[in-house]
């Protein structure tokens, strides 16, 4: 049903054409749109053909049938919201095919100006190369002035390049003792878990008990919660992390603890209600891995255990910092830690790579390349290893004959 609706300050005419494909027209004010929205109901013009629209309203439309279904939920949100915020602005009411490549050089200069960080500008530039993608492939247009855009996102030389923050191996020992230890234990497996396993925050709220393989010794991280939703890692590919032993015992005795804890409860229902104790065995498996703790009220209510939240979790840990007297850094630097750990022992980058879940060796380099420990040292200091000169005595073509 088309309609007409104001949406983010701006009047919108909402519809669907003949093949069900939904548009999004905007309007400069409330009479344009009832004019445009009569003209839809009444069929007596035919819908606005895309190479005729301004590019805010091909974005609408490349949003609602193109990117939607095939792209993440997370990366759909990201895109909506960068090309609402930042595009739009500049080249929303420019015809889109009229855009051209100075603009968007132009508006990425502003960008980088206004301070935005090269993986924003990136988010930026990448929605607007894909609806040009698609123009090109549907023949609106035959170039796409987003292409190859990336150089002009360079960081500045003069400016230093950020670098990680990991804790030392000290450190962690006294992040985990103080998680160990007191208040705080509820929160010791998870706290091992990202610091063994270099796992994401949203993949360590994301695994569940049947994620653990015990026999095979590994943690296989295959979801990651991004934005409030349950979704692929951010490569969109699962991997195995090699399990510790301590990480290993520690995990089997939080899962041994809660199936006793179902089973228990699962005993309190009169027979006739009870589920057989491997559908109760099955339920806490198949359920998160952390949770949030399960709290008693004076009233005798018990408040079961959920799901984390992320900001939740991140007060968690500052406040456990601070208890165990450590600078303040972010959960996100506890999986570089595991990364920078691996490699002061002696790990190849490659196996840091598949370990972190990297998209490309080059990824893991560029972050972790200079952790290498004295690789460049090691390599200088065969150049001093002295050779001795091999002396070899002059040949002798005959020999004097003797008597």
């Amino acid at each position: 049903m088309a309609c007409i609706k104001k949406r983010r300050g701006q009047w919108v005419v909402d519809y669907r054409d003949s093949h069900g494909r939904r548009h999004w027209e905007t309007k400069p004010n409330q009479k344009a749109a009832k004019e445009r929205l009569a003209e839809i109901l009444s069929g007596d013009q035919p819908e606005q053909p895309l190479e005729t629209r301004t590019f805010q309203e091909y974005g609408n439309w490349w949003l609602e049938n193109v990117a939607k279904g095939s792209i993440k939920a997370s990366t759909y949100q990201e895109y909506e919201a960068v090309l609402r915020n930042h595009v739009y602005p500049s080249l929303g009411v420019v015809q889109f095919i009229e855009v051209r490549r100075p603009m968007v050089r132009e508006l990425i200069a502003a960008k980088k100006k206004e301070g935005l960080a090269q993986s924003t500008i990136r988010n930026i530039a990448a929605p607007v190369r894909g609806m040009y993608n698609q123009a090109i492939e549907d023949g609106i247009t035959e170039k796409n002035p987003a292409a190859r855009i990336g150089k002009l996102n360079k960081q500045s030389k003069d400016k230093p390049k950020k670098r990680i923050d990991p804790l030392t191996r000290v450190e962690v020992a006294a992040l985990l003792k103080t998680a160990r230890e007191g208040k705080h234990s509820h929160w010791h497996p998870l706290l091992l878990c990202a610091c063994r396993t270099g796992a994401r925050m949203g993949e360590l709220i994301a695994l569940k008990g049947i994620d653990i393989d015990f026999k095979g010794g590994f943690v296989h991280v295959q979801q990651n919660l991004s934005r409030g939703k349950i979704s692929a890692t951010k490569n969109g590919k699962d991997r195995r992390v090699d399990m510790s032993t301590m990480l290993a015992d520690t995990l089997e005795e939080l899962l041994a603890k809660r199936r006793a804890e179902a089973l228990r409860e699962e005993m309190k229902k009169p027979a006739e209600e009870r589920c057989d104790a491997a559908a109760v065995v099955n339920a806490v498996m198949d359920n998160w891995l952390f949770q949030t703790p399960g709290v008693v009220k004076k009233n005798g209510q018990v408040i079961r255990a959920t799901q984390l939240e992320p900001s939740n979790l991140r007060k968690m840990f500052n406040r456990i910092l601070v208890d165990a007297g450590l600078r303040r850094v972010r959960f996100h630097d506890l999986r570089h830690t595991f990364a920078s750990l691996l490699l002061q022992n002696g790990e190849s980058l490659t196996y840091v790579k598949d370990q972190m879940g990297h998209s490309s060796i080059q990824v893991t380099v560029d972050i972790y390349g200079h952790l290498v420990p004295g690789g460049n040292r090691a390599a200088v200091d065969k150049l001093d290893i002295e050779v001795t000169p091999r002396t070899t005595e002059p040949k002798q073509h005959g020999t004097a004959a003797t008597n």
